[in-house]
């Protein structure tokens, strides 16, 4: 008898991890694999991908899912090993955007806020990355095809910022100099519902 009812709660154990996951409830957003891999790729000044390329699906597309935080609605957390980005909703939703994150050695964590925002910023790419590809153009003013996309959020005081992009196929991989890129129909749906102020939380991992 004691062995039937602890397999029994085995059982029932079970089915309610499957049954969260399915809801997407189970800390690391819904269990997505994420591409773990450095994607060693070069910036495209100029380059306008299609609608169709823009277009993400599964686990990068744009949802609303379980997460279970203390943080305040209208949070942001991002987590760089997932590379997700949540926008917190409350009762323990969140709006769940697929991005791209800092290379090895350019990752970071840490607490910040939205300084400023700016609608088809201007780009001039950062020193290190010049050197790594010297033909890119110093200065580049913001449209279709800019490296930064549709729309950028500037962290603090620092260089970093949630911005657009103009390569989606980097979504999902570690590809930045430290900023955090998004899709333009994710980034412009995000600019649109976070004032400036808002607290961002940059971390490596969700905490189950």
């Amino acid at each position: 008898m004691a062995v039937t009812k602890r397999l029994s709660r085995v059982a029932f154990g079970a089915g309610l991890a499957l049954a969260l996951i399915a809801a997407g409830g189970i800390g690391r957003a819904e269990q997505a694999t994420p591409g773990n891999d450095e994607m060693n790729v070069e910036e495209q000044p100029g380059f306008q991908p299609t609608p169709e390329q823009e277009q993400l699906s599964g686990p990068w597309e744009k949802q609303v899912v379980f997460f279970r935080t203390n943080e305040a609605p209208g949070t942001v957390v991002i987590v760089t090993a997932d590379r997700f980005l949540y926008l917190v909703q409350g009762n323990s939703r969140a709006i769940r955007y697929g991005i791209g994150v800092g290379r090895e050695g350019f990752q970071w964590s840490g607490l910040q806020r939205i300084s400023r925002k700016q609608e088809w910023p201007d780009w001039r790419p950062p020193p290190e990355m010049i050197e790594r590809q010297p033909y890119l153009p110093r200065f580049m003013a913001g449209g279709p095809g800019n490296p930064l996309g549709a729309r950028a959020l500037y962290l603090g005081a620092t260089v970093y910022r949630i911005h657009g992009t103009n390569q989606p196929d980097t979504i999902g991989h570690a590809v930045s100099s430290g900023c955090f890129r998004l899709v333009n129909a994710d980034v412009i749906d995000f600019y649109d519902r976070v004032p400036v102020g808002t607290k961002v939380i940059i971390k490596q991992a969700q905490s189950l």
